[in-house]
């Protein structure tokens, strides 16, 4: 049932709208390579093993091309974004996900995009921009740039996801747990190589990865593929605008953040874009053919 897929994959962007006030609160600053690194591999490895299954023939390098761009490049700039930016200020930037993907599947799909989608794509932006500018926002150009280049990346692992398709042996935990593991692995070295050593951890600290790699990342990303399966791309990513409105929320509920009526508005606007972009019209009828006569004949 559509409206299942869709519900159960906007559980995803609302667990992934935490990241921000997990990584400000929980987690030791200034390491966004390690903590993208902790947050993937732990989770791809238990999700492969749940599925009990690897990739096979050409699934090999489709799923690292895509772990890098959702998981290796994505997860970095993220938390680049999350260290330089209050998190509601981050979650603007990943707000162009939905015009990104529109982009995406021009390009990949050589489908067509509907002016609607444009129209949507833009107003969430919008209603996005009036929950998190207010008058205190502190901008960073690094982290905005961050923030757009995450977005850009996610939107088009997510075409391409779309264009390739699932193996008929493998579901979406396994196809999660793949570019999990592989962005895990791209990011390891990294890791080591910008930010040396691992530091000492916290019971506070070990708590937040715990979090980010089982209920955020691990559950979180198994939501999402599936929904990749089944619903159409560039619908999902406006899912994803779930994110920033839960940023906002859990901001306004735990960490002392204000909210006005004009974010109150901008929230209701970017929530109407998204499910906006949900209501599918249906598809034209194919055209009769014409029967042919078999007195005719």
């Amino acid at each position: 049932m559509r409206v299942r897929d869709v519900a159960l994959t906007a559980l995803a962007p609302l667990m992934w709208g935490s990241t921000y006030a997990v990584t400000t609160e929980f987690l030791p600053p200034d390491r966004p390579v390690l903590t993208a690194f902790l947050r993937a591999l732990p989770a791809g490895l238990l999700l492969i093993l749940i599925s009990r299954r690897l990739p096979s023939g050409e699934w090999w390098w489709k799923s690292a091309v895509i772990g890098f761009l959702n998981i290796g490049a994505f997860f970095v700039l993220l938390f680049i974004a999350a260290y330089n930016l209050p998190g509601g200020v981050a979650a603007v930037a990943s707000a162009i996900g939905p015009l990104a993907a529109a982009g995406a599947s021009i390009l990949i799909l050589r489908s067509r995009v509907r002016a609607r989608t444009w129209v949507l794509g833009i107003v969430a932006v919008f209603g996005i921009a009036l929950v998190a500018l207010t008058a205190d926002a502190r901008l960073d150009l690094v982290g905005m740039l961050a923030g757009v280049a995450g977005a850009v990346s996610m939107s088009t692992s997510t075409v391409l996801t779309k264009k390739w398709g699932m193996p008929p042996d493998a579901g979406p935990a396994a196809i999660a747990g793949w570019q999990l593991a592989w962005g895990g692995l791209f990011l390891a070295p990294a890791a080591l190589l910008i930010e040396g050593s691992l530091p000492a951890l916290t019971t506070t600290n070990l708590l937040g990865y715990l979090y980010l790699g089982l209920i955020n990342t691990a559950l979180g990303y198994w939501l999402w593929f599936r929904g990749i399966s089944r619903l159409n791309p560039v619908a999902i990513t406006f899912l994803g605008i779930g994110s920033p409105l839960s940023a906002a929320v859990i901001g306004l509920a735990f960490m002392g953040e204000s909210f006005t009526a004009l974010q109150a508005a901008g929230f209701v606007i970017a929530l109407g874009a998204a499910l906006g972009a949900q209501l599918q019209g249906r598809p034209a009828p194919p055209k009769k053919t014409e029967e042919k006569s078999l007195a005719g004949v």
